[in-house]
Order: structure tokens, then sequence, then C-alpha cells
């Protein structure tokens, strides 16, 4: 029988024999797994998942101002950036060779219906514009959200203590056609509201932007992991939770349904949102879909592995490398990851 030959109950049945002393005495010693460990030049020839830069996506946080670079204490290593220091930081993006960017604003004035994300001059359309000119061969891709913006903090319109989803359609489809005008690559609905990616393709394509593709968070959980992010961000609610348009962490059938929705919708790209503690869903979503799939690696993921490395607890590059990697595996096509800049320096001397 060949050695490649891997099927337990045909060979238990046919020949009568436990499985376990089959193995014993078929394979041992022929056949010794660790030779091909032995060396590393062995170890990269046979490396069945490969974690590249080019798969890495560097979320960025930029504000109003001039000369900002100020540290997010949540975040170790990550910065809210004026337009003109975003612009330095990108120069090492660039060399790294990583390919894109996401970028997430924040506003100078919040109001109830979050209208700096939709005006022609809030700070991600100026962001966009300013990068395009200045690196216009970098990815950028745009945050689509209303939390930031909105003095309530949540992600669509509020009326009375409610989030109203089909009256938040039409701000996050003006939102996302204000960045594709000023020049982005890339649309990210991460909103959670019923129908979006419909509405953002329908305005995208009818205002001539039909080859501007989507990339739907298509399933966000409603995650302990964003705390360090709602400090960047300023994004906390100011009532209640998320609950009622983030998903349960306890479902994934229900991952299923969201990605199935999206994909009808007109997305181009799904994501599962956080990344770590859901690396099966992001193989369930590959395994039933087989679309391009992204995952977030999110702050909070982020600030545990910093603070532990910080405690001299964990070996942090290659505690950040083993974590990317297993999201490669469990099947994401590409990682928005704050660990970006440093796991490209990383890999680069690999």
């Amino acid at each position: 029988m060949e050695v490649g030959s891997w099927n337990q109950k045909a060979l238990t049945s046919n020949l009568q024999i436990p499985f376990e002393r089959l193995v014993s005495n078929m394979y041992f010693p022929v056949f010794r797994p660790r030779r091909l460990r032995a060396k590393n030049s062995f170890r990269q020839l046979i490396r069945e998942t490969r974690l590249k830069v080019t798969d890495l996506i560097y979320p960025v946080f930029v504000c109003h101002g001039k000369g900002i670079r100020e540290p997010i204490q949540a975040m170790p290593g990550i910065y809210h950036f004026s337009i003109d220091t975003l612009q330095e930081e990108l120069k090492i993006v660039q060399a790294a060779g990583i390919p894109g960017i996401i970028i997430f604003g924040l506003p100078k004035i919040k109001d109830e219906r979050g209208s700096e994300a939709y005006a022609p001059d809030g700070i991600v359309s100026r962001a966009v514009r300013a990068v395009k000119d200045k690196f216009p061969g970098l990815l950028v891709i745009t945050d689509v959200c209303l939390c930031a913006y909105t003095s309530h903090g949540h992600c669509g319109i509020v009326a009375e203590g409610e989030i109203l989803n089909d009256p938040t359609l039409e701000l996050l489809a003006k939102t996302a056609l204000s960045h594709v005008k000023a020049g982005a690559d890339m649309v990210a609905p991460s909103d959670m509201m019923d129908g979006r990616v419909k509405t953002i393709r329908t305005q995208l394509d009818h205002a001539g932007f039909d080859q501007v593709p989507i990339l739907a968070y298509a399933v966000k959980y409603t995650s302990a992991y964003y705390g360090p992010f709602r400090e960047a961000a300023a994004s906390t609610p100011q009532f209640g939770d998320r609950q009622s348009y983030q998903m349960d962490p306890a479902n994934a059938i229900e991952a299923l349904r969201e990605v199935h929705l999206d994909l009808q919708e007109g997305a181009d790209v799904v994501m599962v949102k956080p990344a770590l503690a859901y690396l099966d869903i992001i193989r369930l979503v590959k395994d039933n879909f087989n679309y391009p799939v992204a995952a977030f690696n999110v702050s909070g993921e982020y600030a545990m592995v910093k603070a532990a490395a910080q405690r001299g607890w964990v070996d942090e590059s290659r505690l950040i490398i083993e974590n990317l990697t297993a999201m490669r595996r469990a099947g994401a096509d590409f990682i928005l990851t704050y660990h970006a800049l440093e796991a490209a320096q990383w890999l680069s001397k690999a």
C-alpha cells in the first residue's frame, strides 16, 4: 500500500488490524517526519502556509492639525497622525513593501448624524487626497462607518434610544462615495447595518465608480477585543452597547448568513473581525464560499501581545508571526494588522 494513502476506516476494515498497530508496523521506521524538520532549508521547502509582507494592510488613525504624532496609550507603537506626519510614516510603510493602508478618521466636530464622515472636506477624504497625491501606488482603503463621527458613538442614526437601520444606509453610501471621489481604492463598511453593501454598491455604480471594490465587514462580532480601538478612535457609545447590530460571539452559522447576504449584495471581499478568537469562523467562511477573505487582527489582540512582551513573558516577534500565520492558515487571504510594520521588518530577515 502507498505511504500516501491515508484512510483509517478502509485500512482497519480490510486488514482487521488495530489502527495504532498498523501505523506503528507499517510506517515506522520507514517514514520519519523529523527528517524534514532537521534543517531550515527542508522546513522552508515543505512549508504549507506562507506569510508575506504583501499579505498585510496597515491601519492608521488620522486627525486634523499639523505636526501631530500622538501615541495611543492602549496601543504601544501606534499613533494619531495629522496628514503631514502620516505622509512621513507612509514613506516607511512603502519602503517596507506593505501594499496598503486602511484609514480611520478623527473628526473636529461630532454631531447626531456624523456629518463629517461624508463631508467632502472631512478628515478621511482630505487624508485620501493627500496620500494618493504623494503615494499613488499605495492601496488606500477607507473605513466606512459613523461611530467615530456621531455625538452618541453609535454606528447609525439614533431616535429615542434606538439605532435605526434604513435611514442610516443613505449616510453610509454618502460616506463611501465621498471617500471614492477623494481617490480611495476600496471602501470597507464596518457598521453592520442590514443592506448597506447593496446601498453602497448602487450609489457607487450610479456615480460611475463601478470598478471600485467593496471590502465588507461581513462578520463583525460584538467583542471585548475592541477596547483599545475605542480609545484610539474616540468611538465609545455614549449609551448602551452594539449588541443590536454586531454579532453574538457564540454564533457561527449566523456568520455564513451574513457573508451570503453581503456577497449577494455585491461585496468583493468579506472580512471576519476579530481574528484570533474566530479562526474557526475564517475557515468556515473560506470553505463555504471560496471568496477572498480578510481578517482583522484587532486592537485588543495587538495590545495583549504588546503588554505581555513589555513584561518579558513572550518572545514578541515569534508570537506575532505565529499569530499572523495562524490567520493565513485558517483561510485569510490578507490581514489588517497593527503589527504590519514590525512584521514586515521581521519577515524581511527570515
